[in-house]
This record gives structure tokens, sequence and C-alpha cells, in this order.
């Protein structure tokens, strides 16, 4: 007798419903690990990457050009924590005037700041963009050499599938054991486990737990111990270095040169530390922060004048004629005299010198009855002319000022001096000769 094939029910085999993909990992600051503001913490786990790369990377950019700062304040302003929807700027908004929101705020302006002072500067800004575009892909790199995620058919059918079957239990063994019948670890009689071998309450993990005991069955096993710092040898070596360093160059360089070679040594010892200590396991705080302020130094004397030598001297030029006077006169660090008081300039003559001092002081005396033309220019520092009475010392930065100075009344005819006096950082003192 045959079935008739209309009165089967008809199988349906309908495929396994996909997962919806994955959301999108946002990113967001790092309450946990945070150190500040937990930008750079959120930026380390959204990137799959060691936070201090990126708390190294914008301590830099702060200094060479604001950018970091400028990038920090405006994430600590607008990106919320992993455990909030509200950022600090709806705080703001709605009246709630804390202190991580103005300090996010004071530290976008002090970027902005450093951003706006360091424009005339195109190296330090070609550095600072070409680091942030090297973080940048370094995140995009390590965002995208995370492992794929499996199949979600192929999970679903693992999930699905039946447990493996279990060899029967050994004394000693403690992989297969389940966990206790009561949630808090406690029981009456037996082990308190399904099944187990005999003395197994001497292996438990647990109930050497909650009896205060490790077990008869052998010592506990040691703690890992945590790696050593090495804070204080990478902070000799640096200190060496730059020592080294700065002593090899000193004599024969100029004093900016000489300490960016000694920062620089000393630079490059934190960051092999830093990545040393990184590796092992323990970055400490103490040696990003001398590495972050070593970079603020080197930044520093790079901008010192190229003119400013290692050796104070004293130098003094005493020309006895207007022939005798030379167009330039230059002295690296220490106090420069040029003394014009016996220089006698006829009438229609135009005698023109320049002084250029790089730290220190340049003295000017100029002659009692010749009309001098002054062009004074100090980098950082104060300038005393003839006529000014007071005795203090106004340092300002970026003083310039051009005057003329007329023969006194009453001195018989003569021609005219044009001079020019530059220092970088110091003091330039004008006076006449009695």
């Amino acid at each position: 007798m045959t079935e008739d094939p209309s009165n089967r029910a008809d199988t349906v085999v309908t495929a396994p419903d996909k997962e919806p993909p994955a959301p999108l990992r946002r990113f967001r600051r790092d309450r946990r690990h945070k150190t500040l503001g937990g930008v750079c913490a959120g930026l380390g786990r959204h990137c799959d990457m060691d936070p201090v790369i990126f708390r190294i990377g914008l301590a830099v950019l702060a200094v060479t050009g604001g950018v970091g700062l400028i990038f920090y304040g405006f994430a600590w302003l607008f990106v919320p924590y992993d455990d909030e929807d509200e950022n600090e700027f709806r705080k703001l908004l709605t009246g709630r005037v804390d202190g991580p929101g103005l300090a996010a705020i004071v530290t976008a302006l002090v970027g902005c700041g450093v951003f706006l002072s360091m424009l005339n500067n195109g190296g330090a800004l070609t550095f600072a963009v070409v680091l942030a575009l090297l973080l940048a892909g370094a995140g995009y790199w390590s965002q995208q050499r995370r492992t794929a995620d499996p199949d979600p058919v192929a999970a679903q059918a693992v999930a699905d599938a039946p447990p493996e079957a279990q060899a029967p239990p050994v004394a000693g063994a403690r992989s297969w054991w389940r966990d206790p019948i009561v949630k808090d670890g406690t029981h009456v009689g037996g082990t308190g486990y399904f099944w187990g071998p005999a003395g197994s309450e001497e292996l438990s993990p647990r109930y050497a737990a909650a009896h205060g005991a490790a077990g008869r069955r052998g010592p506990a096993p040691e703690q890992p111990r945590r790696p050593r710092g090495i804070g204080a040898l990478v902070f000799l070596g640096a200190l060496v270095a730059g020592t080294l360093g700065a002593g090899l160059t000193w004599d024969d360089r100029t004093l900016g040169d000489s300490l960016q070679t000694g920062l620089a040594c000393a630079l490059g010892v934190f960051g092999l530390g830093i990545a040393i200590s990184a590796f092992r396991g323990r970055t400490g705080a103490g040696s990003i922060f001398l590495a972050v302020i070593t970079a603020g130094l080197l930044a520093g004397s790079a901008a010192l004048p190229a003119d400013i030598t290692t050796t104070w001297s004293r130098t003094d030029w005493n020309p006895a004629s207007a022939s005798a006077v030379r167009p330039q006169y230059e002295l690296g660090t220490g106090v420069g005299t040029l003394d014009l008081s016996r220089v006698t300039v006829p009438e229609g003559t135009t005698v023109v010198t320049t002084v250029d001092v790089g730290a220190g002081q340049a003295k000017i005396v100029l002659p009692a009855d010749v009309t001098v033309r002054l062009n004074a220019e100090v980098g950082v520092g104060d300038v005393r002319l003839p006529d000014d009475t007071s005795h203090d010392v106004d340092v300002q930065p970026g003083l310039n000022k051009e005057v003329t100075l007329a023969a006194p009344a009453g001195s018989k005819a003569s021609g005219v001096i044009e001079l020019d006096v530059e220092v970088g950082i110091g003091q330039v003192e004008v006076s006449r000769a009695s």
C-alpha cells in the first residue's frame, strides 16, 4: 500500500536567522583607566592600542604647536564617558558648571593660544602635522588588524551542538568539577558537588577559600610577581646621556645647539625606557612626565638665538677714527662695549655700523657732539638711552626702539652716525661721552 503524497505534510526547511551586524564601536572616554579626562584611555580602547602611545603623542603635539591641547580639550568637552550619554558641553549648557567642563575649556583655550603663537614657526607646525598623521594612521591600522568576527551561522551551529561526552571522574582531577549546589558556595554534607573523588574538599579552591586554607595536598601556587619598575634607571640614563651630549658639544657649538644635543639624547633615553617598561608591563608615570618636560625644554632650546655662545666674555672695541669703525661688531655671549667717544665725523659724512650680541649686554658710548640715528632691537630685555634717569630694568619681549639723538646745543656742526644694535637676550645701554 502506497501512501498518497497529498496526505504527507510538506517539510519546510528554513535557514537559521542571521544575527544582526554588531554595532560599530563608538569613541568614548574611559572612566576606569583615565589619568586626566579619559581621552587617551578611550582612544586606546577604541583603537586597540596602548593608551601610553596616545599620551606621549598628544603631549609632544601640545608642546610643539598646541594641537595636542586643542584635540584633548575638545574631545574632553564633546565626548561623553562610556557609561554616560551626556557630555561636558551639554552639562555646561544646562547650567551645571563643574570642574571637568571648565578644565576642558581651559585646555582647549591654552592649546589655541599656543597654536597661534607658533604660526610663524613652519618647522614646528610641519612636525606636528606629520606626528598627528602618524598617530591617526597607527590607530586606523590597529583597528583594521583586529580578528574578524566569526560567522554567525557557524557560531549558532556550535552553540546548538550537544555537549561532548566527559570521561569518568578520576581522583585528583579538577578541571571537570561542577559548581557547588548552593550559589553561595556552602553545602550540607558530602563535597558540595554532584560527584567527585574522596577528599575533594582538600582540592577544591572554593572550599579552601571558604575555610581559609589552601588545601593539604601542597603549597598554594605563588602569585606572579609584578615586574620591577625601571624609572630610576631610566632617569639616571637620561641624565648621563644629556650631560654627555651637552658636554661633548659645549666648546665648539652654540648654546642652543649644545642644549638641543643634550636634551635630544635624554629624550631618546626616556623614549627607550618607556618602550621597554611598556613591554615589561609597567610604564611609570614619572618617566612619562619627565619625557614631556624634556620635550618642552627641547622645543624651548630650539627657539634660542643662533649666535649665543657657551662662553661669557668681555670685549671692548675702541676705534680711533671714523675710518677705523668697522661695519659690524659681533659677540656671542657676554658684555660688548663699543667706545666711539674718540671718533670725529666730518660734516656731511655718515658712518654706519652694527653691533650684534647674542646674550648679554651691548654698551655704546657715543661722541659728545655727533647726531646719532639709533635702531635698537632686543628679543627679551631692556633698552636704556642717555636721557633715561631711572635705573630700573624693564624686561620686555620683542623690544624695538628707533630714535634720533641730536647733538647737544652749542656743539659744532658734524656728521651723522647710523647705529643698529641687536641683542637676543639682555640689555642695550647707550650713553654719551662727557
